[in-house]
């Protein structure tokens, strides 16, 4: 498959991410976004509208349920335990597309008087533990995914690949 001929849409009415191969749906996944709506400004924990890339791949050979601070893995697998043990942590598991916005002054580096920069806000698409419900906005911002699947989108898409989100 060519990858430079992919490209992931996600949905945030629908709650969806969409792998694409020029004008073939190959994919089709629930997912989370944001419970604060969309937006750009940094610190506005919102889902960035817009195109984007996939700036950087993190987690190649991490297990599934792998957890994930600052981009690294911190040994743990993620269980039901655990979570018990950490209520309310925002899970990053098991693989991460960071995001870097394409648009300048829209998600990409400064607009107006506040930050809109997807890369430095810290914007992925990443799994999630198997208590959170997908198909309804619950992220601080990001895009989360059914770990399993987003080890799947992830082995399918390269560094640069197209991402757009849509309202």
């Amino acid at each position: 498959m060519n990858s430079k001929q992919l490209s992931i849409e996600v949905s945030i009415t629908r709650q969806r991410v969409q792998l694409w191969q020029q004008d073939e749906l190959l994919a089709t996944y629930r997912a989370s976004t944001s419970r604060f709506g969309c937006g750009q400004r940094e610190g506005s924990q919102c889902t960035p509208l817009g195109e984007h890339i996939i700036a950087e791949k993190v987690g190649d050979a991490a297990e599934p349920g792998a957890v994930f601070v600052g981009r690294e893995p911190t040994g743990e697998i993620w269980t039901e335990t655990l979570d018990a043990q950490e209520p309310g942590r925002d899970w990053i598991l098991s693989r991460i597309l960071w995001l870097a916005g394409t648009e300048p002054g829209v998600n990409q580096g400064e607009g107006d008087e506040h930050s809109c920069d997807s890369k430095e806000r810290y914007i992925y698409i990443h799994g999630t533990s198997d208590l959170e419900p997908l198909g309804v906005p619950l992220s601080h911002g990001c895009v989360r995914m059914n770990l399993h699947e987003v080890i799947e989108l992830y082995s399918r898409v390269t560094v640069g690949t197209r991402v757009v989100i849509v309202p």
